[in-house]
């Protein structure tokens, strides 16, 4: 596994790079979810996500969509998280590829509940956010690998983690 900088020198435990990556993750809301469709084209999407402690994302899609259906016939996402408008030297961000899959039982419950608690707007009652909530699916990224890129830590500095770093 590879932890530590790419020029800076500093190296980060597993424990210790785990929170690194849910701080950041906690941070933001939206990701950019890289799929392949049926014809083998790539496609993206801006999506609103949550995250649980074992770094797994959540996000609500309808199926229909082009990003949905192609999710359906091909679980192997990758993605992007980062903040906007950085300079060079502030650049952080969140480089991810991994498993996707629709949720339904008890899997289901329990993501709707980390990411409803995400997003509290969605408890609220509004008949066209419910409406249109009912076209959606909710699909969980189990992630194979993650890269936190942080130029405050030096410039180029990257730090990979997998999932056998969880311990």
């Amino acid at each position: 596994m590879l932890l530590g900088g790419k020029l800076s020198g500093l190296c980060y435990n597993r424990h210790e790079m785990r929170e690194r990556l849910l701080r950041f993750l906690r941070e933001h809301q939206v990701l950019t979810l890289a799929v392949t469709e049926a014809d083998g084209s790539a496609y993206a999407a801006a999506l609103f996500y949550a995250v649980d402690d074992e770094l797994h994302l959540y996000v609500v899609t309808d199926p229909a969509t082009r990003h949905g259906q192609a999710m359906a016939a091909n679980p192997s996402v990758a993605g992007t998280i980062q903040r906007d408008r950085q300079q060079w030297h502030e650049i952080q961000g969140i480089q991810f590829r991994g498993l996707c899959r629709q949720l339904d039982g008890a899997d289901r419950a329990r993501g709707w509940e980390i990411y409803s608690a995400r997003f509290p707007f969605l408890q609220q009652p509004n008949a066209m956010l419910t409406r249109e909530m009912a076209k959606t699916a909710l699909w969980r990224i189990e992630p194979a690998w993650m890269r936190l890129i942080d130029n405050r830590a030096g410039f180029g500095r990257k730090d990979e983690w997998t999932p056998r770093d969880r311990q």
